[in-house]
């Protein structure tokens, strides 16, 4: 049985990661979260009474408050997810992202070697460090045949993405530097349960309902891998549990899409599952100008992980998309809730 330390475990992906530790294996999870505007407990009701579940709210940039939980939990891998990740609030407020993906990132990990420094051999042999980040960092793919790779060059073209490439160069410093046995995964954009409604597939989901415009980028032709969170959570405990130290894993789903393709599908499943005088709701749909650096497609290769550690996705976004649209249908009580006024505001600001 392991202790990990989750940072984020609030968030989309970091539940997901508690969700499936606490459910699904005997290991202890401590949940390190700040409680930002998209962290949710309520996304961890269903493991939030295991006495192998421990939250703390604490900001990764506090290294007195990192100390403390090294000390006193004595976790034997972190899994690092806590990160500013949405890419229109890193273009109208980039300071934000800075802080907590870069500084933040830099702070947990002295705070673990400092720790990992004073373990005994065997328990500094086993100790891990996973840092889990984006496909994002590789910037954009012009043609349609490419995929990224472990090896692609880092072209970040947002200031998330950019962060977000920074902490990841801290990482392997911090490996080849001082030795902190540490791996990586990068991921594509992940959908599912539990969703903060900022992102395109929640937001489109909510609006519809409620029969709002749907916000398209350009034209919607921007290509993206998709990947069910739950998938994901399986391949980044794969990872920080039989991954080679030093290692980079790419994460993705096998599914590129159309942003517009996207909207759409989610239309006609909410057509057949939820009509309404709203329907059908492809007519709906609207336009927006495209944001500034708007990168063109993303796809990943993840041959990697499926050879060496016999990961690969179970939900085909076929499979995937009707169970987060039946999901968002069933759960409208945390749907309200997470709705609170700083991101009403937020976002009638953005797409107004």
């Amino acid at each position: 049985m392991r202790k990990i330390l989750v940072t984020g475990g609030a968030g989309f992906i970091g539940s997901a990661v508690v969700r499936h530790i606490i459910e699904n294996t005997q290991d202890e999870v401590i949940n390190l979260d700040k409680l930002t505007y998209a962290g949710n407990l309520e996304s961890l009701a269903d493991v939030a009474e295991s006495s192998r579940y421990h939250f703390v709210k604490l900001d990764i940039c506090d290294r007195a408050g990192l100390d403390e939980v090294f000390a006193q939990y004595k976790p034997d891998a972190v899994m690092h997810l806590a990160a500013e990740s949405h890419v229109d609030r890193s273009i109208t407020g980039p300071a934000e992202f800075i802080n907590t993906n870069i500084v933040g990132t830099y702070t947990l990990l002295e705070a673990a070697r400092h720790y990992w420094n004073g373990l005994e051999d065997g328990a500094k042999a086993a100790f891990r460090f996973h840092h889990i980040s984006t496909d994002e960092v590789y910037g954009d793919l012009h043609g349609t045949d490419d995929l990224f790779t472990e090896t692609t060059p880092y072209a970040p073209s947002s200031p998330y993405s950019a962060s977000k490439a920074s902490s990841d160069h801290l990482v392997r410093a911090w490996q080849r530097t001082y030795g902190l046995p540490t791996l990586i995964t990068n991921c594509s954009n992940n959908y599912g349960p539990y969703h903060f409604p900022e992102k395109l597939i929640p937001l489109v989901i909510l609006n519809a309902l409620e029969g709002k415009p749907l916000p398209i980028y350009g034209q919607g032709d921007q290509i993206r891998d998709w990947l069910y969170v739950e998938d994901h959570a399986r391949a980044l405990y794969e990872v920080v549990t039989r991954g080679e130290v030093g290692e980079t894993y790419n994460i993705g789903g096998h599914n590129e899409k159309q942003n517009i393709e996207v909207v759409k599908t989610i239309c006609t499943i909410l057509d057949e599952l939820a009509p309404s005088a709203h329907s059908p709701y492809a007519g709906l749909i609207t336009h927006v100008a495209d944001r500034p650096g708007h990168d063109v497609r993303y796809a990943i290769d993840a041959a990697k992980i499926e050879r060496e550690l016999g990961w690969k996705p179970v939900e085909t976004f076929e499979s995937g998309i009707r169970k987060t649209v039946q999901w968002y249908l069933a759960n409208q009580e945390w749907v309200n809730n997470v709705k609170s006024g700083e991101y009403q505001n937020w976002l009638n600001a953005h797409y107004q």
